[in-house]
Parts: structure tokens; C-alpha cells; sequence
């Protein structure tokens, strides 16, 4: 999967680029030890687990460090702010 594309359709569609990502190829397998930190991070925090494995892919398989993090950090400001706008545009609605 081309990592341009999959950065374009993460930005819209994280939990489907990480699925697809999961299934066409083995980075994931490869960026973690078990099946279960990337599982709950596509349920929990999808932002943060692909701009995960996205580092990880693009550094050429090596551990997340340095600069790096800043890219998973921000990837948490996203899933923090999609939480928290799905919060307020509840309370929006229902008022």
C-alpha cells in the first residue's frame, strides 16, 4: 500500500486504512509483538496507532524514537479532539 495513499485515507478513515494495512500487509505484525495493542488501538485510539505504525513504516522498520514520537503524539491530540468533538456535538444536539 502505497504510504502516500494511506496517509490520505487515514486522515479520513483511520480504522479502514488500519484494517487495510492489517490485511494487505505484514507492517503491523512487524511495528508490534502481539495482536492485541493494535487491536484495541483501532477500537480506542485509531489516530495514534496509525501515526504509529506509520513511523515505524517510513523509518525503515526500526523502534519509534526521537522526532518520531512527536508524529504518535500528535496522532493522540487527533483522537483526543475527535473524542471530545463527538462529546460536544451530542451535547449540541440534544439541548
Amino acid at each position: 500500500m502505497c504510504g502516500c495513499f494511506a496517509i490520505l485515507l487515514g486522515s479520513a478513515f483511520p480504522r479502514i486504512t488500519l484494517v487495510l494495512i492489517w490485511l494487505l500487509s505484514d507492517i503491523i505484525e512487524r511495528a508490534f509483538d502481539t495482536w492485541v495493542l493494535p487491536f484495541f488501538g483501532i477500537l480506542l485510539l485509531p489516530y495514534t496507532t496509525l501515526a504509529y505504525v506509520l513511523v515505524f513504516w517510513f523509518t525503515g522498520y526500526t523502534p519509534v524514537e526521537g522526532f518520531g514520537w512527536a508524529f504518535v503524539v500528535l496522532g493522540l491530540i487527533f483522537d483526543i479532539g475527535s473524542y471530545s468533538a463527538a462529546g460536544q456535538n451530542r451535547r449540541t444536539v440534544n439541548s
